[in-house]
């Protein structure tokens, strides 16, 4: 039997592809059996819908006799159950509308805290309930109906969505929920719905002695004095039977495999679909509070205390779970690759310590295939990355028309006869893509001169001197407004020019130059008595959130020029007229409103494609981080990522510990975000060249993020880990504000600041409110 085992792998790892992690993982495994830590092992690896790597190692069974692990080894998967049968059972009946994550738990089970709970499903999915991790066991008792009817009545230790417990209570609940639904216990129903469809046909709760021989041992039974073998390790499962929604699936690493192929491409498998990949989407990404520092999905985890077997390598937003008895599995929908660890480390005692272990193997994987935190950008208009690897689906509503979307279905009616001057750069393009320059010249609208702002008109100067160029496509003379100490348009720039025009996408921060080239030359036209249009544009992070410290008049400059806060909430064509109202511009002013955009849509949500508006803001994420993590640029010891492929999503320093500093920030509880080390070599700017250590921040949840927040948290940190490093007066003309200054050197808590400028924002929402144009 031993030979035809050997044989048959030796077959199976001839006919898979290549993977070039195969000496580090057998040399780590082989240690690990040597040392005692495990008795054996199985390892599967999945890479882009193939198996490239499957072998047994070591022992199956060490007494009474010693038999050699088989890669069809049956294991006892202890809280893989958790996900692998009670999660896609849930799965099964949310398409169905049979159940809803927010809805109270006595809406499915009306004794549970004799009828009267806040706790709902997604508070026992995530495990922030406030349940006990585990049932007393003692005096011991047996029964389904009584362990279902202790779980009912076990008393929480704390109110739900305050802290993270993990808890075999709250799966206990969701098997009992998924019997009561489907009128069928959760080993019949997940055979039915998951495992018979995937054609996982080892998958099963109580397993037939017939099986025993290929199931792997756990722990001696103290009442025989014999190891487990095909009865759930788990005391409580066992004590009910043998099914529970949190322990009891015995499994191979075969049938995990086409698991976890299964929701690798999303929801689909041999060409059935089992799930909507919005189902898969909505399960595997955080649902637990966006104040927490823990990242859970529903059933799923994404980074906590278990989720070692993540490994070093494999990015935020991919997932996983394991099981006490040894098992695990890790998924990364971003490189299409999983990892299947199935060990039984209990066998023939527990007490020994998987986590580095498990981390090793993952990052020796994910090593082999080149995966590294990927860059986050916007992938499409209804797709974004809010973290690496960390993908959120966004529908579109109605489409939104910009305000050059207006004028083309308009004809550019408003601009016949005028000798236009174009204020413009590479974003100034139509909901089709097209040039705003090319759709103007097309309609017969005379286009005298064009101007570019910072960066230039494609966008890619990266530079504090831009030249005066030609446009290639149409020979109109392009004038640079960022040449020199030149920002401002001249009295002679303007000859034969009666209007001007503005058309440049804004990211809605107070320190975008682009902002401040608007209102220099609104003060130029209002001098000419031109008329001046602005073509409207949707505010990218929102036009309700608004935060940070207003701008000191003392403090204005050309990266802050009106006195407004760090985020403001408005439009380009909002902010137009709240300068011409607030410093009494008198100018003529006409702002082309938007059709279809909502103060509270994201850019993701309009319909428009995403386009760089300067070099190194990349995307919505990267937007979203801007107005907090841009606070300190001024500082030249310090990084915030220019120069690599994620700048304003990551920052470092020579002076920098990534660990102790994510450490740090984690510890805050800053809502909607959190942090993780990193190290990285700029490519260009401060550290170019210079491998350094830094932190990488993930969004959870955007509309409860205060990016300000965040810049002054990152602020705080930095003064109390590494005193007297930021040089904050190089960083006044950024932040705007002088008490906000001295309380960072001061090191004065962020919460306290941020409390501190709620009368001052109040104030200014209060004064922009007639300035408005859209609810």
């Amino acid at each position: 039997m031993r030979i035809l085992a050997l044989l048959a792998c030796a077959v199976s790892l001839w006919a898979q592809p290549t993977f070039s992690g195969a000496a580090a993982v057998d040399e780590q495994i082989n240690q690990a059996v040597k040392d005692g830590l495990i008795p054996g092992a199985v390892l599967l690896i999945g890479h882009d819908g193939q198996v490239v790597y499957r072998k047994a190692y070591g022992e199956r069974a060490l007494i009474p006799l010693r038999e050699p692990m088989t890669e069809d080894t049956i294991f006892d998967a202890a809280s893989l159950t958790k996900v692998v049968a009670t999660t896609s059972s849930v799965m099964k009946l949310f398409e169905e509308g049979k159940i809803r994550l927010d809805d109270p738990v006595t809406k499915y089970l009306p004794e549970f805290q004799e009828g009267h709970s806040p706790i709902t499903i997604r508070n026992l999915m995530t495990h922030f309930s406030g349940l006990r991790p585990d049932l007393d066991l003692k005096p011991a008792w047996s029964g389904y109906e009584t362990g279902i009817h202790r779980a009912l009545i076990d008393k929480p230790a704390g109110p739900p969505g305050v802290r993270f417990v993990y808890s075999d209570i709250n799966f206990i609940l969701m098997g009992e929920i998924v019997h009561r639904l489907s009128g069928q216990m959760l080993s019949d129903f997940a055979r039915t719905n998951i495992f018979e469809p995937l054609g996982m046909k080892e998958s099963m709760f109580q397993p037939p002695a017939s099986l025993r021989p290929r199931i792997a041992p756990t722990e001696i039974d103290p009442t025989t004095g014999r190891p487990l073998r095909g009865v759930v390790h788990d005391d409580t499962s066992r004590y009910m039977g043998g099914v529970a929604g949190h322990a009891g699936l015995f499994t191979t690493a075969d049938d995990l495999a086409k698991f976890a192929q299964m929701l690798l491409d999303r929801g689909e498998a041999n060409g059935v679909r089992l799930f909507s990949p919005l189902t898969v989407e909505k399960f595997t990404t955080p649902e637990s509070p966006a104040d927490q520092p823990i990242l859970r999905g529903l059933g799923w985890d994404i980074d906590s205390p278990y989720s070692s077997n993540r490994g070093d390598l494999f990015p935020i937003g991919s997932f996983g779970h394991t099981g006490f008895t040894g098992t695990s599995m890790w998924m990364d929908p971003v490189s299409r690759t999983y990892v299947i660890l199935l060990t039984n480390v209990v066998h023939p005692h527990r007490g020994k310590s998987l986590s580095s272990f498990r981390s090793r193997i993952a990052t020796i994987a994910a090593a082999s295939f080149g995966v590294t935190t990927p860059s986050v950008a916007l992938t499409g208009y209804n797709e974004t990355i809010v973290g690496p690897g960390l993908r959120r689906v966004v529908q579109p509503r109605d489409a939104v028309f910009t305000g050059l979307d207006v004028l083309v279905k308009d004809n550019f009616s408003p601009l016949r006869g005028k000798r236009i001057g174009l204020i413009t750069n590479h974003t100034g393009i139509s909901r089709d893509g097209k040039r705003n320059i090319d759709l103007m010249i097309a309609a017969g609208v005379k286009l005298v001169t064009l101007f570019a702002p910072e960066h230039g008109l494609q966008g890619t100067e990266d530079q504090e001197n831009v030249s005066d160029s030609k446009d290639a496509a149409t020979g109109l003379p392009i004038v640079s407004l960022h040449q020199g100490s030149r920002r401002r348009l001249t009295p002679e720039m303007l000859n034969g020019i009666d209007t001007l025009i503005f058309d440049i996408q804004d990211v809605g921060v107070r320190f975008w130059t682009y902002s401040c080239t608007m209102l220099y030359s609104m003060e130029e036209a209002a001098k000419k008595r031109m008329p001046f249009f602005v073509l409207d544009r949707p505010n990218p992070i929102t036009g309700v959130q608004v935060e940070g410290p207003m701008l000191d008049p003392d403090l204005a400059s050309f990266v802050g020029c009106l006195q407004i806060p760090v985020r403001h909430g408005m439009t380009f064509g909002e902010l137009a007229n709240f300068a011409n109202g607030e410093r009494n511009l008198g100018v003529d002013l006409h702002v082309i409103r938007m059709e279809g955009w909502n103060r509270g849509d994201w850019f993701d949500s309009t319909g428009l494609p995403w386009v760089d508006p300067s070099p190194n803001m990349r995307s919505l994420n990267a937007a979203t981080l801007y107005p907090g993590i841009a606070l300190l640029e001024a500082s030249k010891n310090y990084s915030v990522g220019r120069g690599t492929d994620a700048p304003f999503e990551q920052i470092g320093a020579d002076w920098i510990r990534g660990p102790e500093l994510a450490s740090f920030l984690n510890n805050r509880y800053i809502p909607g975000v959190r942090v993780y080390p990193t190290r990285f070599r700029p490519t260009s700017s401060n550290f170019a060249a210079t491998m350094i250590e830094g932190v990488r921040f993930v969004i959870t949840d955007r509309n409860s993020f205060d990016s300000t927040r965040l810049g002054l948290e990152l602020g705080y940190a930095l003064e109390k880990l590494y005193p007297g490093k930021i040089p904050w007066d190089a960083n006044r003309f950024l932040i705007g504000n002088h008490e906000v200054v001295e309380r960072g050197k001061a090191s004065a808590d962020p919460r306290e600041t941020v409390q501190k400028m709620e009368d001052s924002l109040a104030a200014f929402v209060g004064k922009r409110e007639k300035y408005l144009l859209y609810r």
